[in-house]
């Protein structure tokens, strides 16, 4: 009986940090989705909101870490057990970069003064939708432990870089055109930075489940569509 208190009490902590991650995913979901909107309607109320809703995924990844540090130290896990615990740990410091990287577009909806083409808004969106897609996927794989379904979600990065390239090169165009589109281009281009680079988590986050799952490191040589460093727009010197 004792024992099967024990297996219990300490599949219970396993699934806190499970529910936890999920909630702090779900929380990092909206921060963004609502990031996006304030910067699209100029919402400043909407963009304070998001800022201080980052405190939630910082006190989340805190209490994930603490859990984790106590479960290692009396359970002494190891091996699928060990993995899940150690995943955990750096799964919450994705999501929680993933909120940091929302509340840093909130920050800049005060900087951009909305006379910029409609064009580049629903290109944002766009590019947050995207990104917000493998997200949820990846959430997802995580709750279901499907790994089967990971390259796809590790491979959707590489759509997300494109897209950015693509803004990215937008963006620089009006701000040859007409140089007072500079600052609030720069402020956008800094956002669209932002949105792609939870791309990049979401991929961490891919990577690090099949490693929970496998025991093994998925290959590090992924194709990257990033191509923000060849951009050459007329006029323009290209990088030697």
């Amino acid at each position: 009986m004792q024992s099967v208190h024990i297996a219990s009490a300490y599949d219970e902590e396993l699934n806190f940090l499970s529910k936890r991650i999920a909630a702090m995913g779900g929380h990092a979901e909206r921060m963004v989705e609502q990031a996006i909107a304030a910067l699209v309607n100029a919402d400043l109320g909407l963009a304070q909101k998001v800022i201080q809703d980052d405190l939630v995924l910082d006190e989340g990844q805190r209490e994930i870490d603490d859990k984790a540090i106590i479960i290692i130290a009396r359970r002494q896990p190891m091996a699928t057990d060990l993995r899940e615990i150690v995943g955990a740990i750096r799964i919450s410091a994705d999501i929680e970069r993933v909120g940091d990287l929302g509340k840093n577009v909130a920050k800049r909806v005060a900087s951009v003064d909305g006379r910029q083409p409609n064009s580049l808004f629903r290109g944002l969106e766009a590019l947050a939708n995207l990104a917000l897609t493998q997200l949820k996927e990846v959430l997802d794989v995580y709750a279901s432990r499907s790994v089967e379904r990971i390259g796809l979600v590790r491979d959707r990065d590489d759509q997300i870089d494109a897209m950015y390239t693509s803004l990215f090169r937008e963006l620089l165009t009006y701000m040859m055109e007409d140089p007072r589109n500079i600052t609030p281009c720069t402020h956008l281009l800094f956002c669209a930075k932002n949105i792609e680079r939870i791309g990049d988590h979401a991929t961490n986050i891919a990577e690090t489940i099949y490693y929970i799952v496998t025991g093994d490191q998925m290959p590090a040589d992924r194709p990257k569509g990033d191509k923000t460093d060849q951009v050459v727009l007329p006029g323009m010197v290209p990088a030697k």
